[in-house]
């Protein structure tokens, strides 16, 4: 098996080296490759690591298309992760996932089905007047996906157990206060305008947390929704848990990566309430619902912006320093929603940088 030249810079962070997947890709295929390229993919902000394979058939055998290596952060002694059981899970609802093909515990390292190069993020950018019709494909996968997992989960599947509660919901609110406005903005909070903060989010989260329980995937944006002929493909579900369901459509339409203006984003949101009330068979609440969206988008959003804070100030990769000003943006348009000029309004204008700036974000 030969390599190309470039490859000793893709194989530094890896557990695994061109013998191995020589023997790897025999063992699955049952068939030998007389090439392997791999190559280093950009990951999510996440402890995981990604790899494309691809090899090139010996004459006269049965072509193998290219795969997915996902490598853990380390090996767990474990024959199934949460990943690896909720793609079954989805797999068995007959949802559009990634095919796994091996799972190689020891080394810590999965082999899934390559699902193409294009995000719904990169189909949004290259085909800018097809919008409309790209996110209402999305919404009609996501309320798929959240009838069939809602009414078929139960305990083999990991999100069966975990909820956005009161104390997870809290608990990322300070994730976001430790990380964004204590480290990335250098700005600490003392005890009072901490807990006058937490007094101001502590209804918000109580609101969230007494709505029905829904399936959510967790980070259903455009950067995990991959794009082929086929249609969309569900990636990155490993921490799925029960939620309000506007938790992903927030995702969706809240989407640090992909801004649409507020007429789409309306029309999207009566788009989905129409497919769930057909779904359903009854009639949903436009009020409640639009309260709840906007009160998931502070939350959610928030931290986002946590998020993006730590992968600066503690792993030193700052690119995505530039998706916080949008994401903030969200924020304060959901707070003028729901909570203009109260108390709520003006402890998060007060005490969280960036907040109170006045210009609008430009789309």
């Amino acid at each position: 098996m030969t390599i190309p030249t470039n490859s000793k810079n893709n194989f530094p962070k890896a557990r695994f080296g061109p013998s191995y997947l020589s023997e790897t890709m025999k063992k699955i295929f049952k068939c030998s490759a007389s090439r392997i390229d791999c190559e280093r993919l950009e990951g999510d902000a996440s402890d995981r690591s990604y790899f494309r394979i691809s090899p090139q058939r010996v004459a006269g055998q049965k072509n193998i298309n290219s795969l997915i290596i996902m490598q853990l952060k380390e090996p767990v002694l474990d024959t199934e992760t949460d990943f690896t059981r909720i793609l079954k899970f989805l797999r068995g609802l007959a949802l559009p996932t990634p095919e796994l093909f091996f799972y190689d515990v020891r080394k810590g390292l999965l082999f899934l089905e390559d699902c193409g190069t294009k995000t719904l993020e990169d189909q949004l950018n290259a085909f800018p007047q097809e919008k409309t019709q790209l996110y209402r494909q999305a919404i009609e996968l996501l309320v798929c996906m959240q009838s069939r997992a809602t009414y078929s989960i139960d305990a083999t599947c990991p999100a069966y157990n975990l909820k956005f509660d009161v104390k997870k919901l809290m608990w990322e609110f300070s994730f976001m206060l430790d990380n964004y406005v204590d480290r990335l903005c250098k700005t600490p909070l003392e005890s009072i305008a901490r807990k006058e903060l937490v007094d101001a989010f502590t209804p918000i989260c109580e609101s969230l947390a007494a709505e029905k329980l829904c399936f959510t995937h967790r980070d259903y944006h455009s950067r995990n929704l991959m794009f082929n002929q086929k249609g969309l493909i569900l990636i990155d579900f490993q921490d799925a848990r029960m939620g309000p369901c506007q938790y992903d459509l927030v995702s969706l339409l809240r989407d640090s990566y992909a801004q649409i203006d507020d007429v789409l984003t309306d029309e999207l949101v009566d788009f989905y309430i129409q497919l769930k009330e057909k779904e359903e068979g009854r009639k949903v609440d436009r009020e409640k619902f639009g309260q709840v969206f906007d009160e998931m988008s502070i939350q959610r959003n928030l931290k986002a912006i946590g998020t993006f804070a730590y992968q600066s100030v503690k792993k030193n990769n700052n690119r995505y320093k530039g998706f916080i000003a949008p994401t903030l943006h969200y924020v304060r348009k959901a707070l003028r929603n729901q909570f203009k000029d109260t108390s709520i309004e003006r402890v998060f204008l007060k005490h969280i940088p960036g907040l109170d700036r006045n210009e609008a974000f430009k789309l």
